[in-house]
């Protein structure tokens, strides 16, 4: 007895169960792990920065905007002010007097965004004067190294002098506000910190280190900005103390110009106990940077220096006295789990889901979850990486589905080429589609259902067999099932084993019939596929008589009924059977009566059978029969043909 191995349970166990599972598995696993290390390896190297930056960007565009910070007052120096005056720079006659009408209406502190490290006559001596309030700070510029420096104001304390120089990310925006710098061995304050200083003092705020040598003031602890916080990995924090610049509002303060000042048309209540800045927004000075504000400004993108120094005077008060939180970040080993998470996460979710559908609902809700969390970290002060997680999740996902695609194409060329060889590609692909329900701890599963079992069988075989050499007898043989074969699977049955000369087809297996139409379908089948035979069989017998081999007849019985579909055998070998007592009565029809035969084809077939046939074929009645090995008659039936 033969079997085809396309449809043994063991072949089934071999292509889809160890390629589908020792295989598919850690072949995923490798991929997807080889795709989070690349993905870290980049952002480790600084390639995901930008994008990060991007989305820092984005975020601080969607915080709720609280408006002009109450403490601030800008007074910009504007085109207009500049042909008014007729010159620039402006005289130190002009400064001087700006300053002493905001003097008189009490300002906190001043702070003088503009160079004055040499005389602009007239008013110089006038200027020295006005300088010498307390509650003024003028700036100086550092640069990289000496050579680039700009000097401060020759009469003015080192407390009273802040630097300006800004850190711009590779992108030429700012989003670091620099604290303190270390050059030259020596300590320098930015404008900012200073303005702020002189305005906490007043309230009894001072600066101290704490133990950690970090900067407070009051109770709010600066921590300084490392290299790889945030979204950052490869910025240099070396020689100068920064933090994350979380920018107030793209209308930081009120502004006034320098004309409605010097033309006194400026309520002293504007001016009175504010933190005031002088600097110039006219944009033929060209002193304006890009912000996370610049993709939606409409007009000039960037912003002028002297705002930018207001958002970090605005930072730090509102740090201080507001209890605005500062920005904070994860550890990077917390950032690298994090992305490890959703990575897997991504990979996990293409295994246990099998429907594109919900697939497609799953990586759309999981990346709008990311976005949501990083979303509402950033507005309790936190950035935690988005770019990172998200290339990880869809990196995972991407390269999980592609291995599926690329094991399920590999595994269905398998599994199809080795089941077409029995059966339909109807049929192959029905199977495919129900593997997984099929198998169950690596063979198919015993499965009651109602199918048709077609058996048949050469006449006179044994006589034929003796008379030809083997060699001769096993390619003549080979012919034959070749030819029944093809018919068979054209008429959609499964052929369940060769039993030497003899074929059992099944007509209704594995999958099961939910009515009697699907029932019938398979019934009509058989019955089809059996009067197909012996017409082919016309055909060979004509090809074998001019070859000088032997002409033959068969026979076969066909029954419809309940049997049981499953792998049968041991763990070192197992075979798809079908047992039942229909297998039985099927086989007793085939062989009933072997020598009462007129066609080349006998087909019989039982009352069981006849009722699905929809009085498609004519039949003759052959009466009761008791078949060998039963103890109930049988009523059988000899199909003759199709009706016209």
């Amino acid at each position: 007895m033969s079997k085809f191995p396309g449809f043994s349970a063991s072949g089934w166990r071999g292509i889809l169960l160890r390629r589908f599972t020792a295989i598919k598995l850690p072949g995923v696993l490798i991929a997807c792990v080889s795709v989070i290390g690349f993905l870290l390896g980049v952002r480790y190297l600084g390639g995901l920065e930008s994008w990060e930056l991007a989305v820092f960007d984005r975020l601080v565009q969607l915080q709720t905007d609280p408006g002009p910070d109450p403490r601030l007052l800008i007074v910009g120096i504007t085109e207009a002010d500049i042909k008014a005056m007729q010159r620039w720079p402006l005289s130190d006659a002009t400064l001087a007097e700006v300053l002493e009408k905001l003097q008189t209406a009490k300002p906190k502190v001043i702070g003088i965004d503009l160079f004055r490290n040499i005389p602009y006559e007239p008013g110089y001596q006038k200027l020295v004067k006005q300088l010498q309030a307390a509650n003024i700070i003028s700036i100086i510029y550092l640069g990289n190294n000496e050579a680039e420096s700009i000097s401060e104001f020759s009469g003015l304390p080192k407390n009273r002098i802040g630097f300006i120089d800004l850190i711009l990310d590779n992108d030429n925006t700012v989003r670091r506000n620099l604290m303190f710098r270390y050059q030259a061995n020596k300590s320098f304050l930015s404008f900012s910190l200073r303005l702020s200083l002189v305005y906490l003092a007043d309230k009894q705020i001072l600066p101290k280190l704490n133990s950690k040598q970090e900067y407070q003031l009051g109770k709010t602890v600066f921590s300084k900005i490392k290299s790889n916080s945030g979204g950052y990995q490869i910025i240099n924090t070396g020689g100068s103390y920064q933090i994350l610049l979380n920018y107030r509002s793209r209308n930081i303060a009120q502004q006034v110009t320098l004309t409605e000042v010097l033309n006194n048309s400026i309520s002293p209540d504007k001016i009175k106990d504010k933190i005031v800045l002088i600097g110039g927004i006219a944009p033929s000075l060209k002193d304006y940077f890009f912000t996370p504000y610049s993709a939606i400004e409409k007009g000039n993108p960037q912003m002028p220096g002297v705002l930018i120094h207001a958002q970090m005077v605005s930072q730090i008060l509102s740090a201080v006295e507001d209890n605005k939180p500062l920005f904070w970040f994860w550890d990077e080993w917390l950032e690298i789990l994090w992305i490890i998470s959703w990575g897997s996460l991504g990979s996990i979710g293409v295994i246990k889901i099998s429907r594109v559908g919900i697939l497609a609902s799953f990586i759309i809700i999981s990346l709008g979850i990311l976005f949501s969390i990083v979303y509402i970290i950033f507005m309790q002060g936190g950035w935690i990486p988005l770019v990172a997680p998200s290339l990880a999740f869809i990196g995972t996902v991407s390269v999980t589905i592609l291995w599926q695609i690329q094991q399920e194409r590999q595994q269905r060329q398998i599994v199809m080429k080795l089941l077409g060889q029995q059966t339909s590609p109807e049929i192959a692909n029905t199977l495919w589609q129900e593997r997984d329900r099929l198998l169950q701890s690596g063979i198919l599963s015993g499965n009651k259902l109602t199918a048709t079992i077609l058996f048949t069988d050469i006449k006179n075989f044994s006589s034929i067999s003796e008379q030809i050499d083997s060699e001769i007898l096993m390619k003549w043989l080979n012919e034959y099932f070749q030819a029944m074969t093809e018919i068979i699977i054209i008429n959609q049955g499964i052929i369940n084993k060769f039993i030497g000369d003899g074929i059992m087809a099944v007509f209704g297996v594995p999958i099961r019939r939910t009515n009697t139409a699907e029932i019938g379908t398979d019934a009509i089948r058989a019955v089809n596929c059996a009067l197909a035979m012996g017409k082919r069989l016309e055909n060979l017998n004509y090809d074998w008589k001019n070859r000088g081999l032997p002409e033959i007849k068969i026979r076969a019985g066909i029954f419809t009924g309940a049997v049981t579909a499953g792998s049968l055998g041991g763990s070192e070998r197992l075979e798809y059977g079908v047992i039942g007592d229909s297998v039985n009565i099927a086989s007793r029809l085939e062989s009933y009566e072997k020598d009462r035969q007129q066609d080349l084809c006998r087909v019989l077939i039982a009352q069981e059978t006849l009722v699905y046939l929809q009085d498609k074929f004519e039949v003759e009645y052959w009466g009761a029969i008791k078949l060998k090995g039963k103890q109930q008659a049988v009523e059988v039936y000899r199909v003759i043909g199709n009706k016209l």
